[in-house]
């Protein structure tokens, strides 16, 4: 491609964008008239928790505004270790290391963890990161359908590799459904292989006290089961985490390329998810509300009972899609749209999570708003 030729490709483009009602543009989310918000990620409302803002505060104040380098140059803080330390005891791990965002420590735990050698038995509906992963770690990769256990199995037992790692999202970012951990998890013993479940949108919201779907299951003491997860959702900063054994840890530490050449996780964010860490401890109901929150919000959109906090609506097509959030939006009302190529089965869908501070008056207005412009449902 010459360099003439190059903003004629850019202007191609972006015609079959706008024609295919793709295109997307990036907003300021704090300019203009407050709405309320149905398509954010913050669960469990701490992202603005006083608590949790003197907790970012006083990292910032203690540490600097960077941790200065990687984690393996002079990158890592005491506050770090006692992150990973709290994440760890949490969780019911044996330990945690912490990343600059969850796409990270999604790439780091497939890149170290593989090797020509292994089957990676990915699901379909895996986030980007993970399949980003996938290819970073130059594996054999076998995709089975969405929470297909048997064709997991299939996969597992016709194996030619040594080693087998099954990928899958404990709530998928997507739809919302959960993955069949428990199940999965006998399989990877049986076979000799490991899960890797992403927690990101389990962690706050699942399980005992927000502990994770791993940990709803008595999985995570298990040798073969590694977890992933954010520090950007229910807890309200920025980051992400892999759980696992020390060891896992080791080995992350000295072969995951993501994490030995990007600078440590800043020190505000790991202040922050510490302090927002301390608050999901002490009021362990703010996981409970939220789920309640995702009920009445499916009851209105005419769903099923949601795994968690994230709602799926397909709707006809992206220009649907986005005229619902425009309508939302006009009646006060911030609602998420998952277009192709972002949704794994190419329908474009109203994406809404719940967040446990939002009232009963706020619920009111939103379910009010959802039948509005959810197809199906009466006003």
């Amino acid at each position: 491609m010459s360099g003439s030729s190059f903003p004629a490709w850019l202007a191609a483009q972006a015609a079959q964008r706008e024609e295919l009602g793709l295109t997307r543009r990036l907003a300021e989310s704090d300019r203009g008239e407050p709405l309320l918000d149905l398509a954010g990620n913050d669960y469990l409302g701490l992202a603005r928790d006083p608590r949790v803002v003197a907790g970012a505060v006083a990292a910032a104040h203690a540490y600097g505004a960077g941790a200065s380098a990687s984690r393996l140059v002079s990158g890592t803080l005491s506050i770090h270790t006692e992150l990973e330390q709290a994440m760890a005891a949490f969780t019911g791990f044996a330990s945690a290391l912490v990343f600059s965002s969850g796409y990270h420590a999604n790439l780091s735990v497939v890149q170290a963890l593989a090797d020509r050698d292994t089957l990676v038995v990915s699901d379909a509906h895996i986030h980007a990161s993970m399949i980003d992963a996938c290819r970073l770690a130059r594996a054999t990769v076998t995709v089975t359908p969405h929470n297909d256990v048997a064709a997991v199995e299939q996969a597992l037992a016709s194996r030619a590799q040594r080693r087998a790692l099954v990928l899958v999202e404990t709530i998928y970012s997507v739809l919302g459904d959960a993955a069949p951990v428990a199940a999965l998890a006998a399989l990877a013993a049986e076979h000799d292989a490991v899960l890797v479940a992403d927690e990101a949108h389990g962690l706050g919201v699942a399980g005992p006290g927000g502990r994770g779907l791993l940990a709803a299951h008595g999985l995570t003491g298990r040798p073969d089961v590694v977890g992933t997860g954010t520090l950007s959702k229910s807890f309200g900063a920025q980051g992400g985490l892999v759980l696992g054994l020390p060891a896992v840890r080791e080995q992350l530490v000295n072969r995951a390329r993501p994490f030995i050449y990007d600078t440590g996780l800043a020190p505000a964010a790991a202040g922050g998810a510490l302090a927002a860490l301390r608050v999901v401890q002490a009021a362990p109901e703010l996981s409970d509300r939220v789920r309640a929150n995702a009920a009445t919000l499916a009851g209105a959109c005419g769903l099923d009972h949601p795994a968690g906090a994230v709602l799926s609506v397909p709707m006809p097509g992206p220009r649907e899609a986005l005229a619902a959030v425009a309508t939302a939006a006009g009646h006060g009302l911030r609602i998420g749209c998952f277009r192709p190529p972002s949704t794994p089965d190419g329908i474009s869908r109203l994406r809404l999570t719940a967040h446990a501070h939002h009232t009963s008056e706020e619920l009111a207005l939103a379910v009010k708003v959802l039948r509005l412009v959810v197809p199906g449902t009466c006003p």
